[in-house]
């Protein structure tokens, strides 16, 4: 990898909340090629902001502190403005658990130095052997949401949506509607549906996740149901704003189309399977049929729907073809 352009301003950004025991382990490790680090401290019972101010002594860090606890995606999205505010080319977002090396800085970014994407993002699933070290639950869980969050998202080509080692084009940020992405657990795949309603092109950059004695906050098995939820809502808001608001192509009809006989074709057979359970009477040939060829034709165009959203995934950086507009975020977002 060549070495980063003096001239290119990165901020890091560290949501601080119960990570006092390694934050300044963490801060000793980030590399010259970082101008600005901001630590967010998300009102954390430790004190850690206080901590930080208090015992380190890099001229580069930026105490931010929230009046209240607004979750990992409130404290970035701190971060993100005060970054943007002095003048920040790339923001790139690190946890201060220790789980995520600082020395992978330079390669998170590069996709966005050389101009190849406008957001990056860490994928611990690359390496197989680093894969067999994550923990069984967190791997199965990680899978699950990876696959529900292609769906919603429409980044087909990506995994991993809930990592939170990521980087983004700071140009792009003015531009998100940072009041309505999700300020949770969720804010990491929230991004990634909004940066696909921008048209955003997002790459997968291997990492390495580190598991020693750091505990995640994340439980899987406590934010799947959560997840599944948002997940649908904005499958919906996506496929509406891009086939039917701002566009609208063959696959706009296939998915209409499709539904349409596929519920067709559930509901009639179904009718008739129960009428036939009730009379005893055995279902004319011609009646399964009308049932079973629409439910056949359907899944036909609803995999032509979903074959052509795949091919249609974000291809080209908009970081250069943005302008400030006055009022910011997009109206259907």
């Amino acid at each position: 990898m060549k070495k980063l352009s003096p001239d290119i301003k990165i901020a890091v950004v560290i949501p601080s909340y119960r990570v006092r025991s390694h934050i300044l382990k963490v801060l000793s490790k980030i590399g010259a090629e970082v101008q600005l680090i901001y630590v967010v401290d998300d009102c954390c019972p430790e004190g850690s902001g206080a901590f930080v101010t208090e015992n380190c002594n890099d001229p580069r860090v930026r105490v931010l502190f929230n009046n209240c606890n607004e979750g990992v995606g409130g404290a970035v999205i701190t971060g993100y403005r005060a970054a943007v505010k002095d003048g920040a080319d790339i923001v790139v977002k690190i946890d201060g658990d220790g789980q995520m090396s600082p020395g992978l800085i330079p390669y998170i970014v590069h996709p966005i130095c050389s101009g190849k994407a406008d957001y990056s993002k860490g994928n611990r699933f690359y390496n197989l052997t680093h894969i067999q070290r994550m923990p069984k639950a967190r791997l199965i869980g990680n899978a699950i949401l990876s696959f529900m969050a292609k769906f919603a998202t429409g980044y087909w080509k990506i995994f991993d949506p809930t990592n939170g080692y990521t980087a983004i084009d700071a140009r792009i940020i003015p531009h998100l509607p940072l009041e309505s992405i999700s300020k949770g657990y969720f804010f990491e795949t929230d991004l990634l549906f909004r940066l696909n309603i921008m048209r955003a092109l997002v790459v997968d950059v291997p990492i390495d996740a580190v598991y020693k004695d750091e505990e995640s906050s994340l439980e899987i098995k406590y934010v799947i149901g959560e997840f599944m939820i948002k997940h649908f809502r904005n499958l919906f808001k996506r496929i509406i704003y891009n086939y039917y608001l701002r566009d609208m192509s063959l696959a706009s009809l296939e998915l209409i189309v499709g539904s349409a006989m596929v519920a067709f074709g559930f509901i009639f057979g179904s009718i008739h399977w129960y009428h036939a359970i009730i009379s005893r009477a055995p279902t004319p040939l011609g009646t399964i049929m009308l049932a079973a060829l629409p439910v056949i034709a359907g899944i036909q165009l609803l995999l032509a729907f979903f074959a052509f959203d795949i091919a249609s995934s974000p291809a080209q950086t908009i970081g250069e073809l943005l302008t400030e507009r006055p009022n910011g975020s997009n109206e259907y977002l």
